[in-house]
């Protein structure tokens, strides 16, 4: 909430499923509106808008004194664009903050609203997070250059508190998605969102038909079990049975859904076969492989998802990992050797609560954002 600039009159909020923005919306109101009747929260799976327009219901909400709509489930409204502009030029006073799933394109494929709204991306909980939820801390966020700067004291002042060895495996595991906290299996009802993320956010939005869910799940499986991995995609084409642009059209569906994520040489970008396909988060590599999890992978897939927030991330060209923002080059290893010598290379290291020199907790990535 602190990275918004409330001020805008339509505001995007954009997250996988399961990241919350139905909570982030209600606690908009809660935190900025209190009780105030000004202020309504809207679900687009209410019936009443299979007979009612969204102008309408917000020219009488204007005309009762509203001034915030809270609009949940967006992409089940079918004019959902163009009404969103008709509101924003009609009700000059209205205040209109939206959900939308992590596939739709506000910008790029929206030519009604890229020039009115300011589009936001709800990340799942960094490590940071999660420590300050379950042990009731309250870290700071750091910079990643305060990171490569001061990352010994920074740690060190982290571990005279708590040790961030004991939670960090379980955050790996569970700690990304805030459902979490809810007193249900977690692991099922992950696979339940990720099914439903390929059902919904891609199946209803890409209006791709029924029939060809399958494949979908069954590429979206495979990439999974060998990630980070090449994508051989002639092979992959034999195995799904359709034609390689499709399934490159499907990886970068997956990609959108936050299933997946793509590493690209610097200078690369889709529609280009990607150099390394990646889990997007390790919570999913636990749901798919329980128990089962190579710790390299796991590793560069937790290093992967905490820079690529907030920062541009490549495959390094270096015999390293990753390439951040064309200026830092990493590598993600277990605990190093005893008198092992660092060259210019940046390490992630993990198994280490203080790092020392060129070798960073690989932990403390988790406190960029």
């Amino acid at each position: 909430m602190d990275e918004i600039d409330w001020s805008h009159r339509l505001i995007g909020i954009k997250g996988s499923r399961g990241v919350g923005k139905t909570t982030f919306l209600l606690q908009y109101a809660k935190d900025y509106c209190g009780t105030e009747r000004s202020c309504l929260y809207v679900n687009f799976n209410s019936f009443y808008f299979t007979e009612h327009t969204l102008v309408e219901f917000a020219e009488d909400f204007c005309a009762q004194g509203g001034k915030t709509l809270l609009l949940d489930q967006t992409f089940k409204y079918e004019n959902w664009s163009k009404e969103l502009r008709i509101c924003y030029d009609r009700f000059p006073e209205l205040h209109i903050i939206f959900s939308g799933s992590s596939v739709m394109r506000l910008i790029e494929e929206n030519d009604d609203i890229q020039d009115i709204v300011a589009s936001y991306n709800l990340r799942g909980f960094s490590f940071r997070e999660f420590l300050n939820l379950q042990v009731g801390t309250t870290f700071p966020s750091y910079t990643l250059d305060e990171i490569l700067r001061n990352h010994v004291q920074i740690a060190q002042g982290i571990c005279q508190q708590i040790h961030p060895l004991e939670y960090f495996q379980p955050y790996l595991i569970h700690g990304y998605y805030p459902f979490f906290l809810e007193d249900r299996n977690f692991s099922e009802n992950l696979l339940k969102t990720m099914n439903m993320m390929l059902e919904v956010d891609i199946l209803l939005i890409k209006q791709i038909e029924l029939k060809y869910l399958s494949k979908i799940r069954k590429l979206l499986y495979l990439l999974m079990i060998n990630a980070p991995a090449a994508p051989n995609v002639s092979m992959l084409s034999k195995e799904i049975e359709t034609s390689r642009a499709t399934i490159m059209n499907y990886i970068k569906y997956l990609k959108d859904a936050r299933l997946l994520n793509m590493l690209y040489a610097d200078g690369d970008i889709y529609p280009k076969k990607p150099n390394l396909v990646y889990v997007h988060n390790t919570n999913l590599m636990h749901a798919i492989c329980p128990g089962n999890v190579d710790k390299t992978a796991e590793r560069k897939t937790f290093f992967y998802n905490a820079l690529h927030a907030c920062h541009k991330v490549n495959k390094c060209k270096y015999h390293l990992d990753f390439s951040i923002d064309q200026k830092y080059h990493f590598k993600c290893e277990a605990k190093p050797e005893v008198g092992k010598i660092y060259s210019k290379a940046l390490f992630a290291v993990d198994d280490i609560e203080v790092g020392n020199k060129n070798a960073i907790p690989l932990w403390l990535f988790g406190f960029l954002y």
